[in-house]
């Protein structure tokens, strides 16, 4: 009975419930998302065509820029289109290969994210601390590596989790409550003892949240002691307000992820997981671009000539 059941999800696929249910919002939600949706677009587009066309924005910081928006906007497009159509729409399966194909591509880009960030704070503490060498240690032999490096571990640590999960027996309801596919709803499918998979979840997802995380800490922990002993009171506040608005969005990215991934399964409330959901694959994506990019008075000054 369980054969024919698991059968039946892999030629059936799966259902996402979505963000709620509620019947009378789903168009107000759609309109809301496609807003939201078009903003990531236009604004991680905007930072991709201006620091390739601008020659004084090909510098290690904007290079880094660039591939962020890059994440973003493919990462994006992971998750919400499906969303919007979900939205306006009665049948909201999703195919077997199309959930493991959408979970492959939303923890590749994530993991990717996690490190590049990393890397980008990285970039600033030796541009911040190191300014004489910055162009010496910061090439672009360096910059390609680290970009590349990023994407490495994405791609691993995303083929091993999917590759996991997909050799689950799924015999029970195919009903996600969630608004894609991710890994905390779908091991609530599985009919099997998930404990030692949710030992080997929370493992990767140490070294991949906290790892990075650690690495940014000590990066800003390092520009803020050096950012102290300067003497013009305005450098150090132009600095203060960079390093805080970047940590504010690197503490969203990475606190709504451990809240996902790192929680005990008896604190497991699905409602907020898709919440916090929210803002690691919108909030942030839409962030990002205003934080990063068009605060900066280098990027205004591309856009204008632009």
């Amino acid at each position: 009975e369980s054969n024919k059941s698991m059968n039946a999800t892999r030629e059936n696929g799966f259902v996402l419930l979505g963000l709620m249910n509620h019947p009378d919002l789903q168009l107000f939600l759609f309109i809301f998302f496609l807003l939201v949706y078009i903003i990531i677009m236009l604004g991680n587009m905007l930072i991709f065509i201006i620091v390739i066309a601008d020659p004084s924005l090909h510098t290690p910081m904007y290079f880094f820029l660039k591939v962020l928006s890059f994440l973003d906007i493919c990462y994006s497009s992971v998750t919400l289109p499906q969303m919007l159509v979900n939205f306006l729409s009665e049948n909201k399966r999703i195919s077997y290969t199309g959930c493991a194909t959408q979970m492959f591509f939303l923890l590749f880009l994530g993991a990717s994210e996690c490190f590049l960030l990393a890397f980008m704070a990285y970039d600033r503490y030796v541009a911040i601390c190191k300014p004489l060498r910055y162009m010496i240690i910061m090439n672009q032999k360096v910059c390609l590596s680290l970009t590349i490096l990023s994407w490495f571990i994405g791609n691993l640590v995303s083929l091993l989790q999917t590759a996991w999960v997909f050799t689950l027996p799924f015999c029970g309801s195919n009903k996600i409550n969630y608004f894609f596919c991710d890994i905390p709803p779908l091991l609530k499918l599985s009919c099997i003892d998930t404990s030692l998979y949710e030992m080997q979840l929370f493992t990767a997802a140490v070294l991949v949240i906290f790892t990075p995380f650690s690495l940014i800490i000590v990066s800003y922990s390092l520009i803020i002691s050096n950012v102290l002993k300067m003497t013009s009171s305005e450098g150090r506040q132009k600095a203060f307000s960079t390093c805080s608005s970047h940590v504010l969005v690197v503490t969203l990215y990475y606190g709504s992820g451990s809240l996902i991934y790192l929680r005990p399964k008896s604190l497991n409330a699905q409602d907020s997981e898709k919440y916090l959901a929210l803002v690691y694959t919108t909030i942030t994506p839409m962030l990002n671009p205003i934080i990063y990019a068009l605060r900066n008075k280098e990027v205004n000054g591309a856009i204008k000539r632009m």
